[in-house]
């Protein structure tokens, strides 16, 4: 193997490390948001306005006639 072919493999070996946290650091940031729009959702649903009317279309599909 020549000094060249060494070379390039050691440069594809060090960028593909460079890389390797990357997605470790995206899949954090993505999780992270994930957990923050769960909270303001539930936050909505379980406000008092949001509830009722989820019970109130609850209720009324369980009155539907079939």
């Amino acid at each position: 193997m020549g000094r060249q072919a060494r070379m390039r493999a050691r440069a594809r070996r060090d960028a593909a490390r460079r890389d390797a946290g990357m997605t470790t650091s995206e899949y954090a940031v993505g999780t992270i948001a994930a957990a923050g729009f769960a909270a303001v959702l539930y936050k909505i649903v379980t406000s008092g306005t949001v509830s009722g009317a989820l019970e109130s279309m609850i209720g009324k599909a369980l009155d539907a006639p079939f």
